[in-house]
């Protein structure tokens, strides 16, 4: 029996005239007088017709089953074991949350494994398009792994590509592929990513994420593109086990006397701008309204205003005292230091002679520095948000947060850079940060959002009191 025709047109489903049970998915196009809809619908699609018995030519589908030999003997953690079941009951679809060291992308392997159809994955950096070649190498030895980005253009049944370039090739891959994996796919939402999501007709969608929040609020658009959170486990649930013992401490420094008067100052020629005005700040709405004030003369003044504010904040010489004790409390331990900007980076690398890594430094360089960090050689490393994400760094023990202390994902990714396990580490994060300022109270916020358990809170105003026992 003939029946009607699915085909796939540069990252959308074509049908002349569908039925009216999957009609609702599809848009009328006049430019081409045929039916339209989004190439994630696929799934949608083809189930519905099929559920009302409808035979329909599939032109769509262009991937393929896989015959996958999987070489690795592991046993997955339970928590690992949990999340492969929980995404396979839900249909395939779906966001696995896992702290950074809980081994995400074994669990992607494995699904890998229990779903041998042609996949892309899909990674933020190219730190991560290489560490994931390396373990699906590794993993599926007989099987053809290619890569997208980084000046690779392959065309395999399995993929790894970041994010930027499948997004710039998502019509010509649209149809390739049946399973979707997102790492980090607290990106995808994005203006740009989402393509990836939505042209693609995959009707199997792994998300892998240690947070799926995101400051503009669009994580819950995850739900549509990939699926709802199947299963998440936090980093306290697995301390001890799976993931290090880690404690944190929150270390308060107050500003000096001549900082604080220039930041009250300051704090009130920005308030003032903006209770004049009407602007909140606190949305992402509102911030994006200050920035295009700042094309004023007085919404320049106030801006301006506030990044001193800030500055001061993250930068007190308090916070630098604090550093040089933590530094020597700590002697043998491998610790990355974290600031909220490039400047006070190179500053504490001028001042305390320490190797840096930014988003400045060249590809080449980063990878020694991270190497002699690695092989102990380098004890010590400061950083801005580079690290933040996409770097395997099981040797450090010491996180120390100097700024930048304001999001519950940044947070969750600088504590995840310290809590893979090794035999008898104890992991600890110091977060400093600087009393009476804007910076107290967003770190509050985060901590009430994100209930970390029982975490030490230490108010430190001199050297004394910081050496003294809590």
């Amino acid at each position: 029996m003939s029946g009607p025709i699915l085909r796939l047109d540069r990252g959308t489903l074509i049908m002349q005239d569908p039925p009216e049970v999957v009609r609702h998915y599809f848009i009328w196009d006049e430019r081409s007088q045929s039916w339209r809809a989004m190439g994630m619908r696929y799934r949608d699609i083809a189930l519905g017709l099929k559920q009302a018995g409808f035979e329909f030519g599939d032109r769509a589908r262009g991937f393929s089953d896989l015959q996958l030999t999987y070489a690795r003997e592991i046993t997955p953690y339970r928590h690992q074991s949990e999340a492969l079941n929980a995404w396979k009951q839900a249909g395939r679809q779906g966001v696995v949350v896992l702290p950074t060291g809980a081994g995400k992308t074994l669990v992607a392997q494995l699904a890998l494994k229990d779903t041998p159809r042609s996949a892309l994955i899909c990674v933020p950096t190219l730190d991560l398009l290489q560490q994931w070649y390396t373990g699906l190498l590794a993993a599926f030895p007989d099987t053809n792994i290619g890569l997208l980005g980084g000046g690779s253009h392959d065309e395999t049944p399995l993929l790894v590509s970041t994010y930027d370039s499948a997004a710039i090739h998502a019509e010509e891959l649209a149809g390739r592929y049946a399973t979707l994996i997102f790492d980090e796919v607290h990106h995808l939402p994005s203006d740009f990513n989402r393509s990836i999501a939505e042209m693609c007709i995959a009707p199997y969608r792994l998300g892998l994420t240690a947070t799926p929040k995101r400051s503009d609020g669009r994580e819950a658009d995850l739900d549509r593109l990939v699926g709802p959170v199947v299963y998440a486990v936090s980093s306290e649930d697995l301390s001890g086990d799976t993931l290090a013992d880690y404690r944190e401490v929150i270390i308060r420094v107050k500003l000096s006397p001549s900082e604080q008067g220039r930041y009250d100052s300051l704090m009130a020629l920005r308030n003032d701008y903006l209770r004049t005005y009407g602007i909140r700040i606190g949305s992402l709405k509102g911030w994006q309204e200050f920035i295009r004030a700042s094309g004023t003369v007085e919404g320049r003044r106030a801006f301006l205003a506030h990044k001193e504010a800030k500055s001061i904040a993250y930068g007190t010489e308090g916070k630098l005292r604090v550093l040089e004790e933590l530094l020597a409390q700590h002697p043998e331990e491998r610790t990355i230091i974290f600031t909220n900007d490039n400047v006070t980076v190179y500053r504490i690398s001028r001042e305390f002679l320490i190797p840096a890594i930014t988003h400045q430094t060249p590809t080449k360089e980063r990878h020694g520095l991270l190497e002699r960090f690695r092989s102990g050689e380098y004890r010590l490393l400061v950083t801005s948000r580079v690290l933040n994400e996409g770097v395997d760094v099981p040797e450090a023990s010491v996180a120390v947060v100097l700024s930048g202390t304001s999001t519950e994902r940044e947070h969750i990714q600088r504590l995840g850079r310290i809590l893979r396990k090794a035999q008898g580490k104890k992991a600890v994060l110091y977060e400093i940060i600087t009393e009476g300022t804007t910076e107290e109270r967003v770190s509050q916020q985060r901590r009430g959002q994100w209930q970390p358990g029982n975490m030490p809170d230490v108010s430190i105003t001199s050297w004394e009191e910081l050496n003294a026992p809590h």
